[in-house]
């Protein structure tokens, strides 16, 4: 709530070019027929429609309540809602309940084409259950929690929570798909070893993911970084491990088309981590 206006319109048209893109990238393995009892998309516009956009509860996008079988789902939200990580301003603990009331205005349809419930079974699986008073149990239940989501091959879509959230969610990934590349949209790199001498804070957990052999680093691409450092060598070590860093003015005045291409190409066809983290 507290983004300004271009910031917002510039994380939406960029979330649109990757939606449709994923919604691309699936549509060949969701269509395959499997058995399932609920989200088609006439019951998906029949929920949406009954009910005006300012009432009934505030999931994402309006979409369904599915706590118990994942394994009718191909992608599924999830909420984290902890804070305990930040370093300066606190209240992302808020966002995936504000997340959800903001997506309310959303349709199922884009009218670049993009249709991702046509070919995707998608529901709002709630929040995952964190300790606001103990980071590392926080970091520990998150892990457990992603394990389930993974095991059942729902692709999880995750409402934060500052970016301390990262780190158990990627643990939780190499046990399911090895280490993973990652494209990061951030102003920050978040690759700090320590934050006031802690370990686990929300700056800290692409540093910790590459000490656990979580990230593929020569598939690590972090863009828009920008804004000032603690010391003229912050970005050196995550240069050193092979992460592509493209500054937000390098993305100035110009379409991200060719970006993508060429990072879509370094990503190759295995698995990859998507984090914007604003």
């Amino acid at each position: 709530p507290n983004l300004k206006i271009s910031k917002m319109a510039f994380v939406s048209r960029f979330g649109v070019r990757l939606l449709s893109a994923l919604t691309h990238q699936f549509r060949g393995r969701v269509q395959q027929s499997r058995a399932h009892t609920s989200l088609t998309t006439t019951s998906l516009q029949k929920f949406t429609s009954d009910v005006p956009r300012f009432g009934g509860i505030a999931t994402m996008l309006r979409l369904p309540m599915e706590k118990d079988n994942l394994l009718n789902l191909d992608v599924c939200f999830v909420g984290i809602p902890l804070d305990t990580g930040t370093s300066f301003r606190s209240g992302t603990r808020h966002g995936p309940r504000q997340v959800r009331n903001e997506s309310s205005i959303l349709r199922p349809y884009n009218i670049n084409g993009a249709a991702p419930f046509d070919s995707l079974r998608v529901a709002d699986i709630g929040d995952i259950a964190v300790n606001p008073y103990n980071l590392p149990k926080a970091v520990e239940d998150i892990t457990k929690a992603y394990r389930m989501i993974l095991t059942d091959e729902c692709i999880p879509l995750t409402l934060g929570g500052d970016h301390t959230i990262t780190y158990p969610i990627l643990r939780a990934v190499r046990e399911r798909h090895g280490p993973v590349g990652l494209v990061h949209i951030d102003a920050h790199s978040d690759t700090h070893d320590t934050m006031f001498g802690e370990k686990i804070a929300h700056g800290t957990p692409f540093r910790r993911a590459v000490e656990e052999g979580l990230l593929d680093t020569q598939r690590v691409v972090q863009i828009g970084l920008r804004g000032t450092a603690h010391t003229p060598n912050d970005y050196q070590w995550a240069k050193e491990q092979g992460f592509r860093m493209i500054r937000a003015e390098e993305c100035w005045h110009k379409s991200l088309v060719p970006l993508m291409e060429t990072i879509r190409e370094q990503m190759g066809d295995k698995p990859v981590y998507l984090s914007f983290d604003i």
